[in-house]
């Protein structure tokens, strides 16, 4: 595979493009910081394959194509990433965009992550990034990502093609739980899931709504696990409550 990274992508053509802009590679990802109305960063990773082209153009939806490596954000050493610059690697050097045995992304943050239905991806990011006054003092850096669907009961993806919106916070605690419910609102019209391993104040009774097969899953999990011996309080709590 090879990897290149391309500075600042215009929202304007996310709205227009958005289908061709993911469609760029084997695996494409969007960081921002919701500032300026814009990208700044297009991670593109594309597979080499006999007879066909993996070399990227000097220009990408508007973005240019960067002249070093760079780290997603922008004040820290790119020391940590994955090869860029369209050097050719195994997937495992490339798909991943820290190198394995380094410190990913800041080291010291908290996350979290919301999937959206492919077809509300647009209207969702742009919701996100009215709140820039908000999210900004707050966040080291974001990451928007699609996923195809699969057919796990509890996954976000079930059954639907998703984009991620995805946050890397600064360690604020107090301050990200007030922020959370606010994204979840300009969220909710699009039926977003959070990430079950991440922050989120999603109530159990809206997670119930969102995941259709809950229901199932918790009779499934009644019958092979009757004393609740692999349940825990985030369980309790957020399904079985």
């Amino acid at each position: 595979m090879r990897q290149v990274v391309y500075e600042n992508l215009p929202f304007a053509q996310l709205e227009d493009h958005f289908e061709d802009i993911f469609s760029g590679g084997y695996s494409v990802s969007l960081f921002t910081d919701w500032q300026n109305r814009r990208a700044t960063q297009v991670w593109i990773k594309r597979r080499i394959e006999p007879g066909k082209s993996s070399e990227f153009e000097p220009e990408f939806f508007g973005a240019k194509l960067a002249t070093k490596n760079l780290h997603p954000i922008a004040e820290l050493s790119a020391e940590n990433c994955t090869e860029q610059m369209g050097v050719p690697g195994p997937w495992y050097e490339r798909l991943p965009h820290f190198r394995m045995g380094f410190t990913p992304s800041a080291g010291k943050e908290l996350q979290s992550e919301y999937f959206v239905p492919h077809q509300h991806a647009v209207e969702a990011i742009l919701a996100v990034e009215r709140l820039r006054d908000q999210v900004g003092p707050y966040l080291l850096i974001s990451e928007i990502r699609a996923i195809a669907a699969d057919d796990l009961w509890m996954s976000p993806c079930y059954k639907q093609a998703c984009v991620t919106i995805h946050f890397t916070w600064k360690q604020d605690w107090p301050a990200v739980s007030k922020l959370l419910p606010v994204i979840e609102r300009e969220l909710a019209p699009f039926s977003a899931r959070p990430h079950w391993g991440k922050l989120f104040t999603t109530s159990p009774a809206q997670l119930k709504a969102i995941y259709q097969k809950m229901p199932e899953f918790i009779e499934l999990s009644k019958r092979y696990d009757p004393q609740g011996k692999f349940r825990n309080e985030f369980l309790n709590r957020n399904i079985f409550g």
